[in-house]
Protein backbone atom coordinates (compact mmCIF):
# COMPACT_ATOMS: atom_id res chain seq x y z
CA UNK A 1 0.00 0.00 0.00
CA UNK A 2 2.85 2.41 0.81
CA UNK A 3 4.50 1.49 -2.48
CA UNK A 4 1.41 2.55 -4.44
CA UNK A 5 1.30 5.85 -2.55
CA UNK A 6 4.93 6.59 -3.45
CA UNK A 7 4.24 5.77 -7.12
CA UNK A 8 1.24 8.04 -7.19
CA UNK A 9 3.19 10.91 -5.59
CA UNK A 10 6.07 10.41 -8.07
CA UNK A 11 3.69 10.45 -11.05
CA UNK A 12 1.99 13.57 -9.73
CA UNK A 13 5.36 15.34 -9.34
CA UNK A 14 6.34 14.50 -12.91
CA UNK A 15 3.02 15.77 -14.22
CA UNK A 16 3.38 18.94 -12.23
CA UNK A 17 6.90 19.60 -13.53
CA UNK A 18 5.77 18.90 -17.10
CA UNK A 19 2.85 21.28 -16.70
CA UNK A 20 5.12 24.00 -15.32
CA UNK A 21 7.53 23.56 -18.25
CA UNK A 22 4.67 23.84 -20.74
CA UNK A 23 3.38 26.91 -18.95
CA UNK A 24 6.80 28.58 -19.03
CA UNK A 25 7.15 27.72 -22.73
CA UNK A 26 3.72 29.11 -23.49
CA UNK A 27 4.48 32.30 -21.59
CA UNK A 28 7.81 32.73 -23.44
CA UNK A 29 6.12 32.23 -26.80
CA UNK A 30 3.39 34.66 -25.84
CA UNK A 31 5.93 37.31 -24.86
CA UNK A 32 7.87 36.79 -28.13
CA UNK A 33 4.73 36.93 -30.28
CA UNK A 34 3.46 40.02 -28.47
CA UNK A 35 6.84 41.75 -28.85
CA UNK A 36 6.95 41.07 -32.60
CA UNK A 37 3.34 42.17 -33.04
CA UNK A 38 3.95 45.33 -31.05
CA UNK A 39 7.06 46.13 -33.11
CA UNK A 40 5.12 45.72 -36.35
CA UNK A 41 2.24 47.78 -34.97
CA UNK A 42 4.58 50.56 -33.86
CA UNK A 43 6.45 50.63 -37.20
CA UNK A 44 3.79 49.64 -39.71
CA UNK A 45 3.22 53.20 -40.95
CA UNK A 46 6.93 53.75 -41.43
CA UNK A 47 7.36 50.44 -43.24
CA UNK A 48 4.41 51.11 -45.55
CA UNK A 49 5.62 54.64 -46.27
CA UNK A 50 9.12 53.39 -47.09
CA UNK A 51 7.80 50.65 -49.37
CA UNK A 52 5.56 53.13 -51.22
CA UNK A 53 8.45 55.59 -51.60
CA UNK A 54 10.75 52.90 -53.00
CA UNK A 55 8.07 51.76 -55.44
CA UNK A 56 7.51 55.35 -56.64
CA UNK A 57 11.26 55.90 -57.12
CA UNK A 58 11.57 52.72 -59.14
CA UNK A 59 8.57 53.68 -61.30
CA UNK A 60 9.87 57.22 -61.82
CA UNK A 61 13.25 55.86 -62.89
CA UNK A 62 11.57 53.46 -65.34
CA UNK A 63 9.36 56.24 -66.74
CA UNK A 64 12.33 58.58 -67.16
CA UNK A 65 14.35 55.89 -68.91
CA UNK A 66 11.46 55.21 -71.29
CA UNK A 67 11.01 58.95 -71.95
CA UNK A 68 14.73 59.34 -72.67
CA UNK A 69 14.66 56.50 -75.19
CA UNK A 70 11.49 57.77 -76.91
CA UNK A 71 13.04 61.27 -77.20
CA UNK A 72 15.78 59.81 -79.42
CA UNK A 73 13.39 58.48 -82.06
CA UNK A 74 13.17 58.68 -85.00
CA UNK A 75 16.88 58.71 -85.69
CA UNK A 76 18.38 61.58 -87.71
CA UNK A 77 20.74 60.91 -90.64
CA UNK A 78 23.99 62.41 -91.86
CA UNK A 79 25.20 61.51 -95.36
CA UNK A 80 28.88 62.06 -96.13
CA UNK A 81 30.52 62.89 -99.49
CA UNK A 82 30.99 60.10 -102.03
CA UNK A 83 34.74 60.77 -102.07
CA UNK A 84 34.89 59.58 -98.46
CA UNK A 85 32.72 56.51 -98.85
CA UNK A 86 29.27 58.14 -98.64
CA UNK A 87 29.14 57.23 -94.96
CA UNK A 88 25.65 57.31 -93.47
CA UNK A 89 25.35 57.96 -89.74
CA UNK A 90 22.01 57.58 -88.00
CA UNK A 91 21.94 59.17 -84.56
CA UNK A 92 19.32 60.22 -81.95
CA UNK A 93 17.19 63.19 -83.02
CA UNK A 94 17.96 65.05 -79.77
CA UNK A 95 21.70 65.02 -80.59
CA UNK A 96 23.56 67.68 -82.58
CA UNK A 97 26.32 67.21 -85.12
CA UNK A 98 29.33 69.14 -86.36
CA UNK A 99 31.07 67.64 -89.39
CA UNK A 100 34.18 68.95 -91.13
CA UNK A 101 34.35 67.35 -94.56
CA UNK A 102 36.87 69.76 -96.07
CA UNK A 103 39.87 67.59 -95.21
CA UNK A 104 42.91 68.70 -93.28
CA UNK A 105 45.55 67.19 -91.05
CA UNK A 106 45.11 63.43 -90.91
CA UNK A 107 41.29 63.36 -91.13
CA UNK A 108 39.58 63.74 -94.50
CA UNK A 109 36.21 63.82 -92.73
CA UNK A 110 35.74 64.50 -89.02
CA UNK A 111 32.29 64.32 -87.41
CA UNK A 112 31.39 65.15 -83.80
CA UNK A 113 28.02 64.21 -82.26
CA UNK A 114 26.56 64.91 -78.80
CA UNK A 115 23.21 65.43 -77.04
CA UNK A 116 22.12 69.08 -77.12
CA UNK A 117 24.96 71.32 -78.31
CA UNK A 118 28.24 69.86 -79.54
CA UNK A 119 31.10 70.76 -77.14
CA UNK A 120 34.15 72.64 -78.39
CA UNK A 121 36.00 70.47 -80.89
CA UNK A 122 39.30 72.20 -80.07
CA UNK A 123 39.11 71.54 -76.32
CA UNK A 124 40.99 68.35 -75.49
CA UNK A 125 38.78 67.84 -72.43
CA UNK A 126 35.52 67.75 -74.44
CA UNK A 127 33.65 64.43 -74.36
CA UNK A 128 31.69 63.33 -77.43
CA UNK A 129 28.91 60.77 -77.62
CA UNK A 130 30.06 59.84 -81.11
CA UNK A 131 32.87 60.59 -83.52
CA UNK A 132 33.03 59.41 -87.12
CA UNK A 133 36.29 59.97 -88.98
CA UNK A 134 37.73 59.04 -92.34
CA UNK A 135 41.51 58.91 -91.88
CA UNK A 136 43.88 59.34 -94.83
CA UNK A 137 46.13 56.60 -93.40
CA UNK A 138 45.85 53.07 -94.79
CA UNK A 139 44.00 50.52 -92.64
CA UNK A 140 47.06 48.28 -92.19
CA UNK A 141 49.10 51.20 -90.87
CA UNK A 142 46.38 52.27 -88.40
CA UNK A 143 45.96 48.70 -87.21
CA UNK A 144 49.69 48.35 -86.65
CA UNK A 145 49.62 51.34 -84.30
CA UNK A 146 46.76 49.83 -82.28
CA UNK A 147 48.49 46.44 -82.17
CA UNK A 148 51.50 48.07 -80.54
CA UNK A 149 49.27 49.55 -77.83
CA UNK A 150 47.58 46.17 -77.35
CA UNK A 151 50.93 44.53 -76.61
CA UNK A 152 51.51 47.07 -73.85
CA UNK A 153 48.16 46.13 -72.28
CA UNK A 154 46.53 49.52 -72.89
CA UNK A 155 43.96 48.26 -75.41
CA UNK A 156 41.87 45.20 -76.22
CA UNK A 157 41.23 44.41 -79.89
CA UNK A 158 38.71 42.02 -81.44
CA UNK A 159 37.44 41.38 -84.97
CA UNK A 160 34.30 43.31 -85.91
CA UNK A 161 31.99 43.97 -88.87
CA UNK A 162 29.06 46.37 -89.05
CA UNK A 163 25.67 44.55 -89.12
CA UNK A 164 24.80 46.18 -92.46
CA UNK A 165 28.22 45.43 -93.98
CA UNK A 166 29.14 41.95 -92.72
CA UNK A 167 31.74 41.40 -95.46
CA UNK A 168 33.85 44.41 -94.44
CA UNK A 169 35.77 43.06 -91.46
CA UNK A 170 37.77 45.34 -89.21
CA UNK A 171 38.33 45.52 -85.46
CA UNK A 172 36.73 46.89 -82.31
CA UNK A 173 39.18 48.61 -79.97
CA UNK A 174 38.59 49.38 -76.30
CA UNK A 175 40.82 51.26 -73.87
CA UNK A 176 42.75 54.49 -73.44
CA UNK A 177 44.03 55.53 -76.86
CA UNK A 178 47.71 56.38 -76.66
CA UNK A 179 47.37 55.97 -72.88
CA UNK A 180 45.46 59.25 -72.55
CA UNK A 181 41.94 60.55 -71.93
CA UNK A 182 38.78 58.56 -71.18
CA UNK A 183 38.29 54.92 -72.12
CA UNK A 184 37.21 54.84 -75.76
CA UNK A 185 35.31 52.19 -77.70
CA UNK A 186 36.19 52.41 -81.39
CA UNK A 187 35.37 50.47 -84.53
CA UNK A 188 38.12 50.61 -87.17
CA UNK A 189 37.34 49.53 -90.74
CA UNK A 190 39.12 49.65 -94.11
CA UNK A 191 37.58 52.18 -96.51
CA UNK A 192 39.26 51.91 -99.91
CA UNK A 193 42.77 53.34 -99.44
CA UNK A 194 41.70 55.05 -96.22
CA UNK A 195 40.44 54.09 -92.78
CA UNK A 196 37.07 54.66 -91.11
CA UNK A 197 36.97 55.17 -87.33
CA UNK A 198 33.68 55.23 -85.38
CA UNK A 199 34.00 55.83 -81.64
CA UNK A 200 32.39 56.85 -78.36
CA UNK A 201 34.16 58.16 -75.26
CA UNK A 202 33.47 56.82 -71.77
CA UNK A 203 30.46 54.62 -70.97
CA UNK A 204 27.63 57.18 -70.81
CA UNK A 205 26.68 56.73 -74.47
CA UNK A 206 27.90 53.18 -74.96
CA UNK A 207 24.35 51.76 -75.16
CA UNK A 208 23.48 54.29 -77.88
CA UNK A 209 26.69 53.39 -79.68
CA UNK A 210 25.92 49.67 -79.61
CA UNK A 211 22.14 49.82 -80.08
CA UNK A 212 21.56 52.82 -82.36
CA UNK A 213 24.78 53.86 -84.09
CA UNK A 214 26.56 50.66 -85.13
CA UNK A 215 23.48 48.67 -86.25
CA UNK A 216 22.48 51.50 -88.63
CA UNK A 217 25.89 52.70 -89.83
CA UNK A 218 26.75 52.08 -93.47
CA UNK A 219 29.12 53.28 -96.20
CA UNK A 220 30.31 52.41 -99.72
CA UNK A 221 33.45 50.25 -99.40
Amino acid sequence: MKHNQKGAISGLAVSLVFTIVLLIGALAFGVWAFSGRQDYKDNVDFKISRAVSQAKQAQNAADQSLFNEEAKQPLTSYQGPEAFGSIQVKYPKNWSAYVNASGGNNAQLDGYFAPGAVPSVTDQNSIFALRAQVISQAYASVLQNFSGQQKSGKLTISAYALPKLPKVVGVKVNGQLNGQGPVTTMVVLPLRSQTLEISTQGTTYLNDFNNNILPNFTFSP
